[in-house]
């Protein structure tokens, strides 16, 4: 079975949203952003804030929470999705990268935002061994954004 932690009920009312309404006022907090892609079954436009990683002159997506509804969705809407910061929206392709491929991404992840969800990565943290990230790694979708 896929990991996935669920928001608890704070963050589901309360951060999410107060998250998400000051990103969509253009208020980007750490590189906060609002993930809008097609939802899998009924279609409709699904929204989720998220943190873009800038990586080596790259963006990630990732996924803490591990295999999330947003990355079901993401994966059945073939990668297509976009960005919202304030009124601006930037459509993007995602290729998700293999788990051999993450190592270096989830560990500028967790260096730039460990504070906020390191709890999600079973006491692995961004100067833990490589073998400890490459051992999470199947538990932590990770996406490259192309234009």
């Amino acid at each position: 079975m896929a990991h996935y932690r669920q928001p608890n009920r704070f963050d589901r009312h309360v951060m999410n949203p107060a998250i998400a309404g000051l990103t969509r006022l253009g208020l980007s907090f750490w590189g906060s952003r609002v993930l809008e892609v097609r939802g899998r079954t009924s279609g409709e436009p699904r929204r989720v804030p998220v943190n873009l990683l800038e990586h080596e002159g790259r963006r990630y997506l990732v996924a803490p929470r591990g295999h999330t509804q947003w990355v079901r969705n993401l994966r059945a809407a073939g990668g297509e999705g976009a960005l919202l910061l304030g009124r601006r929206r930037e459509g993007f392709h995602a290729a998700e990268l293999a788990d051999e491929e993450k190592e270096p991404v989830l560990r500028a992840y967790l260096r730039r935002w460990k504070w906020e969800v390191g709890q999600f990565f079973g006491g692995v943290d961004a100067d833990s061994p490589a073998e400890e990230l490459r051992r999470i790694a199947p538990d932590h979708p990770v996406f490259r954004l192309d234009g």
